[in-house]
């Protein structure tokens, strides 16, 4: 496996052995196949719009290979309108290709056991695409919604924008109790002590990857810039390094420059090995600035070569930063002498979650 998949590892070879697993990069073995399932997706450009030309891209470059009978099954994460704007572009060029969208739900990491745990979302631009998407579906999901396209996106969108602001919410209120001289461990712990209401509140910590955020930012172009909590939700997030910066230098009341930095845990979330948009890669270039050097280490990321072991990351830094909650941390032994900026509490065991998707 390229990646971390629960299960996967032992799945993998055999699904290889047996044929029920085939890899092909030649187009051509599209016309075999009933159902495709396209998992291009619409990400942001720099300017936080919606950019739509990876899929009809996409699209284009295999209509060759589209017979009839066929489904095209959308995952991936498309801006609200897009799934019937295919469909029409397909239909103007003469191709009769039924589109269904099902958005993806499983949490990265656990895709093999949410398959069958959660509900799918199911949505068709016919019926004959609706039922297609339905047959397959059924074969492991324990429940099926069917729902309009373009509703069907907006639920995806909602869904992680949603997530993403209950992590800016907490997020803000680190900030000012933090900004105040407060230990918000323990105003949190206190909230939420035997009392149901804020039992859901998850802890605060670094809110990214390459989904919510996104996500977020496409639905505030949905509202044509008016979803103002997610735009306010995403300063907050985004400036959560800088805050960590601020606090730790008025704490230690001297600059960063004559010290060495290290930030454990490179990946965007806890016991993952994906760092793609991952914040403590920010927190990293403005720590490049401030301080004398700083080192990065992760246990799981494999594909950043400027990683160091994490003894040598401990060894050699004056200040270090948990930037992933990686749950091997809760172990880890770090000397009195070196100050910790610990957003996660995860060396105290009191991490409260350790996913953002």
């Amino acid at each position: 496996m390229p990646f971390d998949e629960e299960g996967a590892d032992s799945i993998l070879p055999k699904v290889l052995q047996n044929g029920r697993l085939i890899l092909s990069d030649a187009p051509d073995i599209l016309a075999q196949c009933q159902k495709l399932i396209l998992i291009i997706g619409t990400p942001v450009d720099e300017h936080l719009n919606p950019q739509f030309s990876s899929v009809i891209h996409a699209l284009d470059e295999i209509r060759p290979y589209f017979r009839a009978g066929q489904v095209m099954i959308l995952r991936s994460t498309l801006f609200p309108g897009l799934t019937a704007f295919l469909n029409r572009w397909l239909k103007d060029a003469g191709i009769d290709l039924p589109l269904a969208f099902c958005p993806e739900r499983v949490a990265q990491g656990f895709s093999l056991r949410e398959f069958r745990t959660l509900p799918q979302i199911v949505s068709g631009t016919s019926p004959f695409a609706l039922e297609q998407a339905k047959s397959l579906f059924s074969r492991f999901a324990p429940e099926l919604i069917e729902m309009e396209p373009e509703e069907a996106e907006f639920a995806k969108l909602i869904t992680n924008s949603w997530r993403y602001l209950q992590f800016a919410i907490v997020n803000q209120f680190y900030m000012l109790a933090t900004e105040n001289g407060l230990d918000f461990s323990r105003i949190l712990n206190a909230c939420q002590h035997n009392y149901p209401r804020m039992a859901g509140v998850p802890g605060p910590g670094f809110a990214a990857g390459p989904c919510l955020v996104k996500d977020t930012m496409q639905l505030a172009a949905y509202s044509r810039n008016t979803f103002h909590l997610g735009h306010a939700g995403m300063l907050v997030n985004e400036g959560l390094p800088y805050h960590l910066i601020a606090m730790l230098e008025q704490r230690i009341k001297q600059p960063l420059h004559h010290l060495t930095t290290a930030i454990l845990g490179m990946a965007f979330k806890g016991n993952s090995d994906d760092r793609r948009d991952s914040l403590s890669y920010k927190l990293k270039k403005l720590l490049q600035i401030k301080s004398k050097k700083v080192l990065c280490s992760d246990p799981f990321v494999r594909d950043d070569p400027e990683l160091v072991q994490e003894s040598e990351a401990i060894a050699n830094a004056d200040i270090i930063f948990i930037g992933a909650p990686h749950s091997c941390y809760r172990t880890l032994t770090i000397p009195n002498e070196k100050e910790v900026v610990d957003i996660w509490n995860i060396l105290t065991g009191e991490q409260k979650r350790n996913s953002t998707e």
